[in-house]
């Protein structure tokens, strides 16, 4: 009976070791035929916008985005109320990712009808696993034409009409719930009404997103100009929202005092200062939606 109980004792050590040293040659298998397999940080931001600016995402291969821009304001003393608000502007934008890393963009905006288009490249991807990256960076350029025939841009050229946005997207997500961005930021202006004005500038912005609960997140941006307009008071961009995805479908409220959704329009050129004052609060209401044009081979 001792002698029986031996054997099979024995022959479980052997069975253990021999599946146990198996399993070790097929991680080893496993790991030298996929030697470095990377684990990157999804969802950094939700959207392509974090609030009023870009943020480092970029649209998948082959999906589509649509976009309704919208920004609602009062006027100081305005003798006439709409039902709404005084003041709208609206933009219809789309996305189009090229690949997973590149994006193309164009839009259209109401305020200045404004037309414009864009690229966007993901150069880094910050990553999870054993060979980190601690960062993501995105390099975003936009072009835009200011289409407004009204006094004074009525005199003005095709090429005085242009200003281009050049900006480098840096953002870390700290935890599953907090994310923060930095981009700084380079505008050339082909034309200024005033030559007290500078053609190029220097901006860096600041966002963030914080979610609170599976599909909803707080958002805030603000735009700091190292060398602003001369000519005419201008403040910084800053709003504060709150974003709920569904989805396929992206919706962002803001209170911002920003009306433009241009990036050289808010950036540069927002006109009265975030407070409580009459005109100056701005509401901001997106309606983003996905399509996915090209489906993955399982």
């Amino acid at each position: 009976m001792k002698n029986n109980l031996f054997y099979i004792l024995s022959l479980c050590v052997l069975l253990v070791t021999t599946m146990s040293l198996n399993a070790q040659d097929l991680l080893e298998a496993v790991d030298k035929e996929y030697p470095n397999i990377p684990q990157y940080e999804l969802s950094t931001f939700k959207g392509t916008r974090i609030a009023i600016g870009q943020s480092i995402e970029n649209r998948k291969k082959g999906v589509l985005q649509l976009a309704a821009l919208n920004r609602y304001w009062n006027l100081p003393n305005a003798k006439i109320q709409s039902f709404v608000a005084d003041k709208l502007s609206a933009r219809l934008a789309f996305e189009y990712g090229i690949s997973d890393n590149l994006t193309i963009g164009a839009g259209w905006t109401s305020l200045e009808e404004v037309s414009d288009v864009n690229l966007k490249y993901t150069l880094l991807r910050q990553r999870k696993d054993a060979k980190k990256a601690p960062l993501s960076i995105s390099l975003f350029q936009n072009a835009s034409y200011r289409g407004d025939r009204s006094e004074p841009n009525s005199d003005i050229g095709f090429k005085n009409r242009l200003a281009f946005t050049s900006q480098v997207l840096i953002a870390h997500k700290f935890t599953p719930k907090f994310s923060l961005q930095v981009s700084p930021t380079f505008i050339h202006r082909s034309f200024s009404f005033n030559e007290v004005d500078p053609s190029n500038h220097f901006a860096v912005g600041f966002g963030g997103r914080y979610r609170i609960a599976n599909h909803v997140s707080l958002t805030s941006e603000y735009y700091y100009v190292a060398n602003p307009l001369k000519s005419r008071d201008t403040y910084g961009a800053f709003a504060i929202g709150v974003n709920w995805d569904v989805r396929f479908l992206l919706l962002q409220f803001q209170m911002t005092n920003a009306r433009s959704m241009v990036e050289d329009g808010f950036i540069l050129q927002t006109p009265n200062n975030f407070n409580t004052d009459d005109g100056n609060f701005v509401f901001g209401f997106n309606a983003i939606f996905t399509l996915h044009l090209i489906q993955k081979q399982l």
